[in-house]
């Protein structure tokens, strides 16, 4: 008989918070109030919060207690040069700028490097990356391999630039019109899927030949390194920091939602190792954030990111973070539930489109499908499809990505496996009854980044 090893997380619970309980006839009121948006739900009515990790993972008591140690000083922050160093010694970046979180960064970048006309290949676009890209007077450039479009791919990663792709793009508007290549370490959008080193070390390559930057979107670096580790031949026995830190070498710059991997509540960072775009990112975090020593940040608040770098490169950390993504995830396949496979890094994507199958793009299946899980048992998901895709800037009319996905994002140490298998019963009970599930229309759009504010009612 084949023995199993079971595991469990790698820390115990100091402090628990409790958790509202709601019913049915309650949720289906609040729903409709938040206009079926999912992010304008009262957090107080949500039992199982899965609507991003962004922010919401529970910090350590190490961190908690760097907290204290708070360096509240206008200038030069003790707390600044700890996470300067430890950005330095962990990323290998050569130059730092704090940010209140990542889009304060991705603002400063493409302030900076892009101009009107500019193009911006990159591995399947972010939504906020886009919209600073496109404010900026850029155009965003999709050039990931064709797999990461597929839900039904197994590629081990989906977060692979096609280079074919990339480089015909040089040739069409030349090296000049592309002020950098936008690499994302576990492709958010594609369903947290990951890229490989062989991949990254070829497109190094292929920009190194024309004079062209990559710039990491590395807010989940860790993770993809992870993936690198257990995925990639070569890498088995290298940890989880050494492979981080060739991730980095290999890029030019990064941008830093530090709610991500970092295990903070709010914070980020531009990285970079040229002075001269970094004097000059010095210089525009005064105007749009704060000082250049804290960029928008209390000094506690860049201690516990400091620290939670640190804590992110731990084998245990990310082995158990990982593994409760795909205890759901598989759990939900063995149900039959359409997935976006491989599982990815922090979530488990719904295919809505499968789920939904008689449900139009224009009838909003991913938003629905959001909508009918907060109804069933008070967890609250996240849209990826349509909405999130906005509108083409130029024509006015909808972007519809190949994708429709619902996210069920897993905040880092907070739920148990009990709310794993909660999780599972839910998706399982909607997807019994999914035929008599209508869809949406939109009666309220915002101008930027619709997802986070956009109203819907119910169609028929």
């Amino acid at each position: 008989m084949k023995s199993r090893s079971a595991w469990a997380e790698p820390y115990k619970i100091k402090m628990v918070e409790l958790l509202q309980m709601t019913t049915p006839a309650h949720r289906k009121k609040v729903i409709a109030e938040a206009g079926y948006n999912t992010f304008l739900l009262r957090s107080k009515d949500v039992y199982i919060d899965l609507l991003t990790d962004s922010g919401t993972s529970a910090m350590s008591d190490v961190q908690w207690a760097g907290m204290m140690r708070g360096d509240e000083a206008y200038a030069g922050s003790e707390n600044f040069y700890h996470l300067e160093k430890t950005v330095q010694e962990i990323y290998g970046y050569k130059y730092l700028v704090p940010t209140h979180q990542g889009r304060g960064a991705e603002h400063l970048l493409s302030t900076i490097l892009i101009k009107k006309g500019d193009i911006i290949p990159g591995n399947m676009y972010f939504t906020t990356t886009r919209l600073h890209q496109e404010l900026a007077g850029g155009q965003f450039r999709d050039v990931i391999i064709d797999e990461a479009h597929d839900p039904d791919s197994d590629h081990p990663f989906k977060g692979n630039v096609d280079l074919a792709k990339l480089e015909a793009l040089i040739r069409k508007h030349g090296p000049e019109k592309i002020p950098y290549v936008c690499i994302a370490t576990t492709v958010n959008m594609a369903g947290g899927q990951p890229i490989s080193l062989a991949n990254l070390k070829e497109v190094r390559e292929l920009t190194s030949r024309h004079g062209i930057r990559i710039i990491h979107d590395m807010t989940r670096v860790a993770e993809n390194a992870y993936f690198i580790q257990q995925r990639e031949p070569g890498y088995r026995r290298k940890s989880i920091a050494r492979i981080v830190r060739e991730i980095c070498d290999l890029t030019d710059g990064a941008t830093m939602s530090a709610k991500k991997d970092a295990l903070v509540n709010i914070g980020g960072f531009l990285a970079l190792n040229d002075w001269d775009t970094f004097e000059e990112a010095r210089n525009l975090v005064v105007v749009y954030e704060g000082l250049h020593t804290y960029g928008g940040l209390a000094g506690r608040d860049m201690e516990a990111m400091a620290i939670g770098i640190r804590e992110s490169v731990n084998q245990h950390h990310m082995h158990a973070r990982v593994g409760q993504v795909e205890y759901l995830g598989h759990n939900l396949q063995a149900a039959g539930i359409p997935v976006v496979r491989p599982i990815g890094s922090h979530g488990v994507f719904l295919n809505a489109s499968a789920f939904l199958p008689h449900l139009s793009q224009d009838a909003f299946p991913a938003q629905t499908l959001a909508a009918e899980l907060y109804r069933d048992a008070g967890i609250r998901t996240m849209e990826r499809g349509i909405v999130s895709a906005g509108r083409d800037p130029k024509t006015g009319a909808h972007r519809y990505p190949k994708l429709e996905l619902v996210r069920l994002t897993i905040p880092r140490r907070v739920y148990t496996q009990a709310h794993m298998d909660v999780i599972a019963e839910s998706v399982m009970r909607v997807y019994d009854r999914r035929h008599r599930i209508k869809g949406l229309r939109m009666v309220y759009e915002p101008k930027y980044l619709r997802f986070f504010q956009a109203r819907f009612e119910p169609l028929g």
